[in-house]
């Protein structure tokens, strides 16, 4: 079988396999909206559960890779890796036992991400001038704009964006699988 063919044939496996199964990316789409909206009505909830989330993330990636190195401890790496793996949990273990403060910590961090992503966006966009540059520069734009706003109201900001960020990407990824999910039984309708 020739590899297109193949391709072909996995591809329109798959999108049959969509058109049969459209109503659970649908309920999955409104789940999400739902969990996402709930989020953002309570985002310094939010935030504190998804510091913990992460917190024991950085633990069990940590042990996991402490245990690691322990196992390979004739490896030229072993020493970095045994450090890096004690880091990850005791950067898991300040998160999980202090969620304030690792929400305030990450927030201040996002805030200069936003900032400095979005100078390189405006920089890159000036000097490329490529096909569509200004929806880069807008993109560079909104970032310096959203890092500012959270950076100018820190700390206090610290106790819910990461909370609403989690909650608008659950609602937008959910809206995205409920429209998935529309297509997909569009395209199944029998055409008249």
């Amino acid at each position: 079988m020739a590899a297109g063919t193949h391709f072909s044939g996995s591809y329109w496996s798959a999108i049959d396999a969509m058109r049969r199964n459209w109503g659970w990316y649908m309920a999955l789409g409104i789940g999400l909206i739902l969990i996402g909206a709930i989020a953002v009505a309570h985002a310094a909830l939010a935030t504190f559960a998804s510091v913990m989330v992460f917190g024991w993330l950085f633990i069990i990636g940590g042990v996991l890779e402490a245990v690691h190195a322990g196992w390979r401890r004739q490896w030229s790496g072993f020493f970095i890796e045994m450090v890096v793996g004690i880091l990850y949990a005791v950067a898991g273990f300040m998160l999980v036992t202090n969620p304030a403060a690792g929400a305030l910590l990450l927030t201040f961090l996002i805030a200069w991400f936003l900032m400095l992503g979005g100078i390189f966006r405006i920089v890159a966009s000036m000097t490329t001038r490529y096909h569509n540059w200004g929806w880069l520069l807008l993109n560079g734009v909104i970032g310096v704009l959203l890092g500012l706003m959270i950076w100018r109201q820190w700390p206090f900001s610290g106790l819910w964006v990461i909370g609403l960020f989690v909650g608008i990407d659950m609602i937008f990824n959910g809206w995205s699988l409920v429209m998935l999910g529309w297509l997909a039984r569009e395209e199944g309708q029998p055409a008249y």
